[in-house]
């Protein structure tokens, strides 16, 4: 399926389930895709995540309930997912910038939030600076955290930020842990991996390749197989290059694509040896693929 219509129907589906439980697991089942990429590819595309537009078209939607009836705000509450009229007053309160229990005194507050078009334009994408290559599989080494999809722009330069202080610039004696960054190069991969079933976050590794070590603890292991991916290349000071390619492939690599297709949920950042803010520093972003029929 065409990634622009994947997006479509992915909407159309929250769309006819706002009142039921959500999960990005089955709108990812009903799209054929996986969980990782289409909840990436959402957000890049429309700057919502998932969670975040199914809560603001919930919200908007109880709003006008709450002025075209006579309901209690509880059975509003619960209609669209809230366990308490607190929970729900507390967000309706920071999304409209008012409490339901005065909207019908000051209509005017309604915040609208209308349901996505999705309107791609397709400009030079195929221009884009990458090649494909097979790969054997190979396993990498490195340290791994829990990232939330909501929060990842905070949460993986934060982690980024601990590596930094803890392995790289760091003067203290050498451990079993620091031995291995430096053999491995660990830093010169960030990896995204969506294979656990949780929908509302993914694990993150900063790793580099793995040789048969001993492993120390606090550390881990992820095993690639043998796949073809497509590489694309990044030039200019971190994090703005990185993202502005990403933000490309989403509105502009995949959408119709002819040959290519993601293969699973993963995906890796390449990151060259240099200063990271320096104008010609080269980094590279790693899509698993495998060819359309």
């Amino acid at each position: 399926m065409d990634w622009t219509e994947i997006l479509r129907k992915t909407i159309d589906y929250i769309e006819d389930n706002l009142l039921e439980k959500i999960t990005a697991d089955n709108i990812a089942a009903s799209v054929n895709v996986s969980p990782f990429y289409l909840q990436k590819g959402f957000s890049l595309v429309t700057g919502y995540t998932i969670a975040e537009y199914i809560r603001y078209r919930r919200l908007y939607l109880s709003a006008l309930d709450i002025i075209d009836g006579n309901e209690k705000i509880i059975d509003i509450a619960f209609r669209y997912g809230y366990d308490s009229s607190e929970s729900f007053s507390k967000a309706f309160s920071r999304f409209h910038g008012i409490p339901p229990v005065k909207l019908k005194q000051k209509r005017s507050g309604i915040r609208p939030f209308l349901p996505l078009k999705i309107k791609l334009i397709i400009q030079g994408g195929y221009d884009m600076d990458y090649l494909t290559e097979k790969i054997q599989g190979f396993k990498v080494i490195g340290f791994e955290r829990k990232i939330s999809f909501e929060n990842s722009y905070e949460e993986i330069p934060k982690f980024w930020d601990e590596f930094c202080k803890m392995y790289i610039n760091n003067n203290n004696a050498e451990t079993e842990q620091t031995k291995i960054v430096w053999e491995s190069c660990v830093g010169e991969f960030g990896i995204c991996i969506d294979d656990d079933g949780k929908e509302d976050e993914f694990r993150y590794i900063i790793g580099g390749k793995y040789d048969g070590e001993a492993v120390p603890d606090g550390m881990t292991i992820y095993e690639f197989p043998d796949m073809e991916w497509v590489k694309f290349s990044c030039t200019g000071p971190m994090p703005g290059a990185l993202q502005a390619v990403n933000t490309k492939i989403f509105k502009e690599w995949l959408p119709g694509n002819p040959e290519y297709k993601i293969a699973m949920g993963v995906n890796i950042e390449w990151y060259s040896k240099g200063d990271t803010q320096a104008k010609d520093y080269k980094s590279e972003i790693w899509l698993p693929v495998e060819r359309k029929k």
